[in-house]
């Protein structure tokens, strides 16, 4: 294998190309992936259930096919890591619950069945927050997973294994859902890509709600092309989930000439949540970079003033759909944040969920306004760099004390409930050396307007 093309570095569009041409082997790429587990896993807690023997088996497999003379897939022998919360097929998929410790499901969910087919080999597992709730990813079963730069930290969630397991090189590419921002945190937090798409955009299936226009999959990767590259293969409408979005998902060969787009950037959303100071600068830079591209750059933000108090009742109803039939586990979880959300939605009334979809109504109403005359809106994928790992959530955010996760994640949950899709990358570091992310967010289905700007984004970087 190329000194210069190690799967641990290379962007896997590059890495691709290469096995296409026969200039590494899907074997390499594996053993390469199973190193870099070997070497830090013990210490990062990122992928907990590894099937290293199981992905060589497919690599051989692969390396037999292209020898056979068929041609090379989308993906062909990238090594995936697989949040612990999306079935496998003869993998044990625990959702960081004690009560699932031995689940082995039969059937792939969908977006693994279609990564897996474009050529995807799966090398394991990664850890997530009991049920998928928390954004620090830790659990009763598995324990803590930590940044991969300093082990005294978190690195968010709820997809924190795999966004964990991509820094650390122990995969080329990973899965994760997003409901309140569970790609993007920690994204963000560690320095990787990750991809809120729109709703429908992959569909979620099986699902205990093929209709949620809130939870998503999502693809996380080290690079934004890397990302519409799984995307290409992620996406697509299926007829077993009625939201499903039936048309052509972009790819990577993506335009990054965005000259002339009038986009809006804000620090706090005009005031909604805080933010650290190096963050808010962090964003002012990345803004002033999308002017220099020939973007039409304006300080603005959507009216999104309600966003607190319509998240409170629709996280609330959203888990008496989802958690219907695991209620008697999730309420006796160890997961405080876990348990109030059960014991929120235990109180809710019918009453207070159709005041919240009607008041959610207007709040899509200005939304539409805002992106009528603006094509993207730029701003913190976290308001915060990571915290200390023994904590649920930052305690202090642009000198303000945070009262819970809900405040602590409004930069990312109040894009959810507009149903956006955004984009979170690398735009800066601390003091510290901790990464800062950048949220992109495009108008409704705008997706391929969210990661046109991210690759413009990044190839200036």
């Amino acid at each position: 294998m190329s000194a210069t093309l190690d799967v641990s570095l290379a962007p896997a569009h590059e890495v691709v190309a290469k096995v296409a041409a026969r200039e590494i082997s899907p074997v390499e790429l594996v053993n390469t992936a199973r190193r870099a587990y070997e070497r830090r896993n013990g210490e990062l807690n990122a992928i907990v259930t590894p099937i290293f023997d199981r992905a060589n088996a497919e690599a051989r497999e692969a390396e037999q096919r292209l020898a056979r003379g068929a041609r090379p897939r989308p993906l062909e022998g990238l090594p995936l890591a697989v949040k612990d919360s999306i079935p496998t097929a003869g993998v044990r998929t625990t959702y960081g619950s004690p009560t699932f410790r031995d689940s082995v499901p039969v059937e792939d969910a969908l977006h693994i069945a279609r990564l897996r087919a474009a050529g995807a080999i799966i090398v394991g597992k990664t850890n997530t927050p009991e049920f998928e709730v928390g954004i620090n990813t830790r659990n009763p079963l598995f324990g803590q997973t930590v940044h991969p730069r300093d082990a005294r930290l978190g690195c968010g969630g709820s997809s924190g294994g795999s966004a964990v397991a991509l820094a650390a090189g122990m995969c080329a590419l990973a899965d994760g859902t997003d409901h309140g921002g569970s790609v993007r945190i920690p994204a963000s937090l560690v320095g990787v890509v990750g991809l809120r798409p729109s709703p429908g955009r992959i569909p979620l299936f099986p699902s205990a709600w093929v209709a949620d226009p809130f939870s998503v999959p999502g693809p996380l990767a080290r690079s934004v092309r890397d990302v519409a590259l799984m995307m290409s293969v992620m996406a697509g409408p299926d007829p077993r989930v009625p939201i499903s979005i039936d048309e052509p998902a972009p790819g990577p060969e993506l335009d990054p000439d965005v000259r002339g787009w009038r986009i809006a950037w804000t620090r706090d959303l005009m005031g909604l949540f805080a933010v650290d100071d190096e963050v808010g600068a962090a964003v002012e830079r990345a803004a002033r970079r999308f002017a220099e591209l020939g973007c039409d750059v304006e300080e603005a933000a959507p009216d999104w003033r309600d966003a607190r108090e319509i998240i409170e009742v629709v996280r609330a109803y959203r888990t008496t759909i989802v958690m219907s039939e695991l209620r008697a586990q999730a309420a006796a979880s160890g997961n405080a944040w876990l348990r109030e959300y059960i014991e929120r939605a235990d109180r809710l009334l019918a009453k207070d969920a159709g005041a919240a979809e009607a008041q959610r109504s207007r709040y899509l109403e200005r939304t539409a306004a805002f992106f009528a005359r603006y094509r993207l809106l730029l701003l913190p994928a976290t308001a915060w760099t990571a915290f200390p790992k023994e904590r649920d959530f930052p305690e202090i955010v642009g000198g303000r004390r945070m009262s819970g996760v809900i405040e602590a994640i409004l930069a990312t949950y109040a894009v959810t409930i507009a149903g956006l899709p955004a984009l979170a990358l690398p735009c800066g570091a601390s003091r510290a050396g901790l990464p800062i992310g950048l949220q992109i967010v495009g108008g409704w289905h705008a997706d391929r307007d969210v990661l046109h700007a991210g690759v413009a984004f990044e190839d200036a970087a």
